[in-house]
């Protein structure tokens, strides 16, 4: 027997978000997710969604033990009827998964919403959607990991594609190998046809460096089908979590007299530390982490590229991953994670082919018209 029900309680929220310890424990490539952000983020007291949304979490019980959870939110400003899936976790068994499904169709049409698409986790960064290919090495910094079977499950319940699957690419920045030499001359090239400035952020102008990142993300994405227009509210709910872990020096930025014309931010994968940590659970994990304060991850994560369309044909993004491949080299990194991009997208194909990068996940986004 198979029931679902509302989490109402600490107790039952919880079990709700402790649910994966339980599910990916003999899981090597699983990196636990911080206890406390994830408590955060799903608190309506103290997370930003809640200030532009609203969300309900769910718990399925087979024979009365907990086997899933799933989600369902609807944000403000986003597509008026959508109903957004997150945090879906289930065992192995097709009946438990269906069960998730049929209460979320009940939750969309009890808020007059349409549709249902997923996986989002609330904060749309995070972990963001189904893992269906690259199961040989853990995820970087806010991607996410999950049984292969997943992917069947939503597939067998009705669910398509949304849109481009999300792909991760490996860019290794051996600047002795050919490709990072030959993306330093095509910068060479472009240095001397025209005069844009590279500099990275700073941290003592902030909230200004958000507002310009918002406007170019926004200019920058404008053409993309469905696209929603990001606030600076959504902004910085995204960079506040990730500013003590940045290096200014790895976050970039491309001016053109006196304008902002591209982002590329980097951000040290910390997964690389944290799939020793436990989430943060328990004090000793506390002082477990002791042990890794030192370690510099091998890996730099890039989860942006912004530029303006005005400034596609120009060279600029070739500068920022020069200059990036450059500053990494001196700080010791190995390789650049490149995500997460769309399976469509010619120019970030373009610049990680030119870079040697190869793709080594690929995640799925998915939709159900009720």
């Amino acid at each position: 027997m198979i029931e679902v029900r509302r989490v109402e309680n600490a107790s039952q929220k919880r079990q709700f978000l402790t649910f994966p310890w339980k599910l990916y424990r003999n899981d090597p490539l699983w990196v636990p997710p911080l206890y406390d952000e994830r408590k955060q983020l799903t608190d309506p007291a103290r997370s930003h969604f809640f200030q532009g949304g609203y969300a309900d979490f769910y718990l399925a019980y087979k024979n009365g033990k907990l086997a899933g959870t799933i989600c369902c939110s609807h944000e403000d400003g986003g597509d008026p009827q959508e109903c957004s899936l997150g945090f879906f976790e289930t065992e192995n068994d097709y009946e438990i998964a269906a069960a998730l499904f049929q209460q979320a169709e009940c939750w969309a049409r009890d808020h007059g919403l349409s549709m249902l698409c997923g996986t989002y986790n609330l904060d749309r960064e995070d972990r963001r959607g189904i893992l269906v290919d690259g199961y040989d090495r853990p995820a970087a910094l806010l991607c996410g990991h999950n049984p292969p079977y997943y992917h069947e499950f939503f597939e067998a319940y009705g669910f398509g594609k949304r849109h481009d699957d999300g792909l991760a690419y490996a860019c290794p920045i051996d600047e002795r190998s050919a490709p990072i030499r030959r993306l330093y001359r095509l910068a060479d090239q472009v240095r001397a046809r025209k005069s844009f400035i590279i500099r990275h952020a700073n941290m003592q102008d902030f909230d200004n460096e958000i507002e310009r990142i918002t406007t170019l993300q926004n200019q920058a994405m404008a053409h993309l089908p469905g696209f929603v227009l990001y606030t600076h509210a959504a902004v910085e709910g995204m960079i506040l979590p990730l500013k003590d872990l940045a290096d200014p020096e790895l976050i970039l930025f491309a001016e053109a007299d006196g304008q902002v014309v591209g982002w590329f931010p980097a951000i040290p994968d910390f997964n690389e530390i944290l799939i020793h940590l436990n989430g943060l659970r328990h004090p000793w994990n506390y002082i477990n982490a002791l042990r890794y304060k030192n370690l510099q991850p091998k890996c730099l994560t890039v989860k942006s590229v912004a530029v303006p369309p005005e400034y596609w044909d120009t060279g600029v993004a070739v500068l920022l991953f020069a200059e990036m491949a450059q500053r990494a080299n001196r700080k010791g990194y190995e390789w650049l994670d490149l995500s997460l991009t769309g399976d469509e997208n010619p120019d970030t194909w373009d610049l990680a082919h030119h870079m040697g990068a190869k793709i080594y996940k690929r995640y799925r986004f998915y939709r159900k018209d009720l």
